[in-house]
């Protein structure tokens, strides 16, 4: 594995690059370079990600789970150190999985692995069982004769590769979002799906779905690939496939969740704030130590290396309710500090893994260009490139910018991301504590240098 540990040498001649500019704003971009330096050697964020994943495990919104990780991120925030701790309320769906087993019961009797979609009913008591009807795609699927659907079981086998970029989660994930709505229209009485992931594995992939308004809701479950690949190599014996699918879902009252934010408060500009942030909710079959247990223990730790600098304006860190659900408390967030959102300068989400990071992105307004600048050229010795103006801020964040907030995009590898995401396997073992590391300084870096500049960092324009 790549070391981002740099000698002595390489770090003299980056500072002795820099050029000329004020002499606070030398002396910020010094403090960066030797907050990068210690965020490489530092095992916090690390540290943050175990604690999360051993003391509270998966945590899925509306959950007693969910309760324990609340009360564990104000805990760890009083623990850190940091100025300001509170909590913001967040109305947020309970819903648990309960079994969840398939087989096929003709031509060649099979089991399935198997795991529910996040909001799907249950199926009667036994299972519902029907013959399976193929499709490439939700939009194969919407073209489809509904005499063809009805009465069966839709299965969608939208395939996935591995990028970098994680390229076609975005194609790959609407059978999973809007499949069972579409396949419910066409008289279908349940939907299977491809899991949405790169594994060849028997490890299902859940994730959230959405059910339409005044569509019948029907039950809807994803196998694992390497199933899906079994029941592909069935079909084409050309023989009717009948299969067998036991949700015991169950859905419960709205609970209240929280945002959980914590502040390193700022020393002349404390009204002006770096919005850095994860989400702390996770799916419930392995304990989201990737998804998004690493967003968190990476943004906590940035910010607690940065105190120490007592950063000009407020570093701000918000563990976001319920992303899983749909973004539930990032809009509420917007929606209850609307008339705040103006005095946050920059904002970003870690929600991609704990890979390393290979480019900087931003979306700022043109002034603060210069600013871009000088965080990429601390970040390049971490092996990260500056990129472009077109910056989506990560899930949570991507809803501010339309009211006028600057983001930025820390991009992670997420070539192996999709083999563990919302599965059973998403757990600790698979960070690797020294890309980690890059993470934190990556993150340090970007906030520091944002909370000390000199110059006036200016909203958006809105369209």
């Amino acid at each position: 594995m790549k070391s981002f540990l740099l000698p002595v040498a390489l770090l003299v001649s980056s500072t002795l690059a820099t050029p000329a500019i004020a002499t606070s704003n030398a002396s910020s971009l010094n403090n960066a370079e030797q907050l990068r330096e210690q965020a490489l050697r530092s095992h916090l964020g690390y540290d943050i990600v175990e604690s999360l994943t051993v003391e509270v495990g998966p945590r899925l919104a509306g959950t007693p789970a969910d309760a324990v990780a609340v009360a564990w991120a104000e805990a760890k925030f009083a623990e850190l150190g940091f100025d300001k701790i509170y909590k913001q309320p967040v109305t947020v769906r309970h819903w648990e999985r309960g079994h969840a087993n398939a087989s096929i019961l003709a031509p060649f009797p099979q089991p399935l692995a198997i795991t529910a979609l996040g909001d799907s009913v249950a199926t009667p008591q036994g299972g519902i069982t029907g013959e399976l009807v193929f499709f490439d795609s939700v939009a194969e699927l919407e073209a489809a004769d509904p005499k063809t659907v009805k009465g069966k079981i839709v299965y969608i086998d939208a395939r996935m590769h591995q990028h970098r970029e994680g390229k076609e989660y975005s194609l790959a994930v609407a059978g999973r979002s809007i499949g069972s709505s579409v396949a419910s229209k066409k008289g279908a009485i349940a939907l299977m799906i491809r899991s949405v992931g790169t594994d060849k594995s028997r490890m299902p992939h859940t994730g959230n779905m959405r059910y339409q308004d005044g569509v019948k809701k029907i039950p809807a479950g994803a196998i694992s690939t390497s199933d899906a690949m079994m029941l592909m190599a069935m079909k084409k014996r050309g023989k009717a496939i009948t299969v067998n699918m036991d949700l015991g879902t169950t859905a419960y009252k709205p609970k209240t969740s929280y945002n959980v934010i914590g502040e390193i408060t700022g020393s002349t500009l404390p009204d002006e704030y770096i919005l850095i942030g994860a989400h702390l909710d996770s799916w419930d079959e392995g304990t989201g130590a990737l998804d998004d247990g690493a967003g968190v223990g990476i943004t906590m730790a940035a910010a607690k290396l940065i105190q120490q600098y007592k950063p000009k304006r407020t570093i701000r860190v918000v563990l976001f309710a319920n992303e899983e659900g749909g973004l539930v408390g990032a809009k509420e967030y917007r929606d209850a500090n609307e008339a705040e959102l103006h005095k946050i300068k920059l904002a970003g989400e870690s929600d991609f893994g704990a890979r390393s990071i290979w480019r900087f992105d931003s979306q700022v307004h043109p002034d603060n260009l210069d600013v871009m600048a000088q965080v990429a050229k601390v970040l390049k010795p971490l092996s990260i490139n500056h990129g472009d103006n077109k910056a989506g801020g990560g899930p949570d964040v991507s809803i501010l910018p339309a009211k006028g907030v600057p983001v930025f995009s820390l991009r992670q590898d997420g070539t192996d991301y999709f083999d563990y995401h919302h599965t059973a396997n998403d757990t600790l073992d698979k960070i690797n504590p020294e890309e980690l590391r890059q993470n934190v300084a990556a993150w340090a870096v970007v906030a520091y240098i944002t909370a000390q500049a000199e110059e006036e960092l200016l909203p958006l324009a809105v369209k």
